[in-house]
C-alpha cells in the first residue's frame, strides 16, 4: 500500500469516528470479480471515501474511480489521484478496470446531484444517466448499490440561481451551504452506508447491440432499488 493511501486512511479514520460511521451489508460484497459500486453523491463527497476505506479494510479490495481529465492535467494533483486509484474517466478505462476484476466506484448523479439544495435531499438525479447501466450489461459485471442518505445532512445546501447558472454554463460548482452552526465544519451526523446484494445485469447476446429497452428496464429497476436504500434515514442520529 503506497504512502498516499496510508495518509488518506489516517484522515478517513478520523471522519469515521466523528460520524460514527458504519456499513450494512458488506458481508455479501463480491470478492473475486469485477464490481460496479454505484453510490449517491452528497455535497460532502467524502462519505464515498469512507465506504472505500471500509471495503478495503473488510475485504482487502481497493475501490477504483473515474476522475475528470482536468485532475490529470495538474502536475501534483495527477500523481495524488493516481496514487489513490483514480483513472481518467472514459468508457475504455471503465471496461479495463472491470475486466481486471477491480471494484469500480461510480456516482451517476455526479455534481448535479451533489449541488442539489437541501429541499431535494435524498433525491436521485439519475434519470438521464444510463452509461453505468450499459457498462454493467456489456461487461456482465454485478452492481452493488450503496446509499448513504444521512450524508445529505452533513451540510445544509441553499438553492441558488447563481450556483445553477455557473454549473450549467461553465461546469463550475459554487454551492452556498453551511455546516455546524454557521460554519463550514461538517455536522456530526451519524453516517451509515446501506449496500444491496450484488445485482446481476440481464444477459444479452454478446454479438448483438444492447437494446434500449433492456437498458431502460434495468435502469428503472436500479433506481427503484436505490430509492428503497435511500429511505433508510435515521432521524434520531441527526444533530
Amino acid at each position: 500500500m503506497n504512502s498516499t493511501i496510508e495518509q488518506v486512511k489516517r484522515i478517513l479514520r478520523i471522519f469515521k469516528i466523528y460520524h460514527r460511521y458504519s456499513v450494512k451489508g458488506i458481508n455479501k460484497f463480491p470478492l473475486d470479480c469485477g464490481v460496479l459500486l454505484v453510490t449517491n453523491h452528497s455535497l460532502a463527497t467524502y462519505d464515498g471515501f469512507l465506504l472505500g476505506l471500509e471495503i478495503l479494510e473488510k475485504t482487502g479490495r481497493l475501490s477504483r474511480g473515474l476522475g475528470d481529465d482536468l485532475l490529470f492535467q495538474i502536475p501534483v494533483l495527477k500523481n495524488w489521484c493516481s496514487d489513490i486509484g483514480l483513472v481518467p474517466a472514459s468508457n475504455d478505462n471503465a471496461k479495463k478496470l472491470l475486466r481486471q476484476k477491480e471494484v469500480l466506484g461510480v456516482a451517476p448523479g455526479g455534481m448535479r446531484e451533489a449541488l442539489r439544495p437541501s429541499a431535494q435531499r435524498y433525491e436521485l438525479k439519475w434519470a438521464k444517466r444510463k452509461g453505468f447501466v450499459k457498462l454493467a450489461i456489456s461487461e456482465q459485471a454485478p452492481i452493488v448499490l450503496a446509499a448513504c442518505p444521512n450524508a445529505d445532512r452533513i451540510f445544509k445546501v441553499y438553492e441558488s440561481f447563481f450556483t445553477a447558472f455557473l454549473y450549467k454554463k461553465f461546469r463550475i460548482p459554487v454551492p452556498f451551504f453551511k455546516g455546524y452552526a454557521l460554519s463550514a465544519i461538517p455536522r456530526p451526523v451519524k453516517l451509515t452506508h446501506y449496500l444491496s446484494d450484488p445485482i446481476l445485469p440481464p444477459k444479452v447476446d454478446a454479438n448483438a447491440p444492447i437494446s434500449q429497452e433492456v437498458v431502460d428496464e434495468f435502469h428503472q429497476y436500479l433506481i427503484h432499488r436505490m430509492k428503497s436504500l435511500m429511505a433508510n434515514v435515521d432521524h434520531h442520529t441527526i444533530v
